[in-house]
């Protein structure tokens, strides 16, 4: 009787436990989202593999990814998808309006697939920064990533025709497709066609698990409830990122370092236009060292490049190798701190495309930079602006001697340049050595100079004409 009576406040207990239990709220689900609303590049990646740590920090239950791009890198993409594919944490990607070519292999990467109406998946063929198609060895190598990918989402058991069967969670037919035109599938694509799904033909192909107009209702599509939805916020540190890596602002960076080098050799001291280089470097390599584009190798060869070039102005003056070999280093240097370094991404071989559009941006600044110096270099070394130097003065002993108002009289007088002027220079006058600056060009070492004009504390000059009998 005694154990009949323990046996009940048992089962009592366990009744009572279950029902508070029952009444007790549960922990709401985190979600994590994110948008990736651009082109795929290094940057991109930057922010998945950002946004899948802090999720996984987050301990979050979910991933949402709000993706629309017309594609971008492969290798970039490639990065990506591989990321998505290791994630512990089911990766879910809302396509709110186009998801194209590397963000087709994207969007197959993740474990679910929510599409927007009126929003398109694939077309995932292989072309080059022009838009043309590249040879089969790169579709090859796109083909074998689609289909990989799609097979990693494993088989599903399904009743087909009364009895039960396995098939691809993602058919990789249909996922080589979207790369290959010469593929032909019955009542999908026809030949010579590249497969894009619109929504509702990606969800009757087994591409898409169901149309929603936004995460919510993908949430609600995919039998989640009772969620709290964490949305990521850029950082002032990416805000930063993304500014610095506009194309435009790169294109003035480079404009700076170009002038305040120019500009910093022809004035005495160390002063502004150094600054404005150095400025100039510091914010073009950083951002693009951060997002792991630039190496060491080619912030060396950029450095090389710039030493280079001062050694053919300072120490053997004309246009030679040393010059030259400068000028390709700095252009090597930029274009290559661009570029994702895994190039090599097909059989070895380098692809030529990924480097012309930030080899154009490279060229066309540096070409902006030598006309402006042009047009302007004159108004801007006769300014006092670039007299800002770190040098407070320059004494006797060291070889110079301060130009005063009442040495206007010098103007006029024949005097010989003893260093290159290009165009700022040394000359001597009555035994004493002058900054000057030609006129025009650059006047070697040794030539037989006229001072011309003084104006803000500085000589100007130009050479003497040969007359041949």
């Amino acid at each position: 009787m005694k154990s009949f009576k323990i046996l009940i406040l048992l089962i009592s207990i366990q009744i009572s436990a279950t029902a508070q239990t029952k009444d007790m709220p549960t922990k709401p689900k985190i979600i994590w989202t994110f948008e990736l609303n651009r082109e795929i590049d290094a940057l991109a990646v930057r922010i998945v593999n950002k946004n899948i740590s802090a999720a996984e920090k987050q301990k979050a239950d979910y991933i949402i990814m709000q993706l629309n791009t017309y594609g971008g890198a492969l290798a970039a993409a490639d990065d990506i998808r591989t990321k998505i594919l290791n994630c512990k944490i089911p990766v879910m990607v809302f396509i709110n309006n186009q998801a194209a070519s590397a963000g087709a292999l994207i969007s197959i990467a993740c474990d679910s697939i929510y599409m927007h109406s009126g929003g398109s998946i694939g077309a995932a063929t292989v072309v080059d920064q022009t838009g043309e198609v590249l040879p089969d060895k790169y579709q090859s190598f796109m083909r074998s990533m689609m289909r990989a990918t799609a097979e990693a989402h494993g088989k599903k058991t399904v009743v087909k025709n009364g009895k039960t069967v396995e098939i691809w969670h993602r058919d990789p037919q249909i996922a080589q497709a979207m790369v290959d035109p010469s593929i032909s599938i019955e009542g999908i694509v026809e030949y010579d066609q590249v497969l894009t799904f619109t929504t509702q033909e990606a969800i009757r192909n087994g591409y898409c698990e169901g149309e929603a107009e936004n995460i919510n209702q993908a949430l609600q599509k995919a039998n989640i409830s009772n969620y709290q939805i964490v949305e990521y916020k850029a950082e002032l540190t990416d805000l930063i990122i993304n500014f610095l890596l506009n194309p435009i602002v790169q294109g003035i960076l480079i404009l700076l370092m170009f002038g305040g080098i120019y500009f910093e050799l022809q004035t005495p001291g160390i002063g502004f236009p150094l600054g404005a280089a150095v400025f100039g470097a510091i914010f073009y390599f950083a951002p693009l060292y951060i997002e792991g584009l630039a190496q060491n190798w080619e912030i060396i060869i950029f450095i090389i490049g710039i030493i280079l070039l001062l050694v053919e102005i300072f120490v053997i003056p004309g246009w030679g190798i040393a010059g030259i070999s400068g000028i390709i280093l700095i252009i090597t240097g930029l274009t290559m701190s661009m570029i994702d370094n895994n190039i090599f991404r097909y059989e070895n071989e380098f692809n030529i495309s990924i480097i012309v559009k930030p080899l154009a941006l490279v060229v066309t600044s540096i070409l902006i930079s030598g006309i402006g110096i042009i047009y302007f270099g004159k108004k801007i070394l006769q300014s006092r602006i670039l007299n800002i130097s770190l040098h407070a003065e320059l004494n006797a002993t060291e070889g110079f001697v301060s130009v005063e108002t009442s040495e206007k009289s010098f103007i006029g007088i024949v005097c010989t340049t003893i260093t290159p002027l290009n165009p700022s220079g040394k000359v001597m006058i009555n035994n004493e050595i002058y900054t000057a600056i030609a006129e025009y060009g650059f006047i070697e070492k040794g030539e037989s100079v006229t001072i011309t004009r003084f104006e803000t504390g500085q000589l100007y000059c130009e050479k003497n004409r040969t007359i041949e009998s």
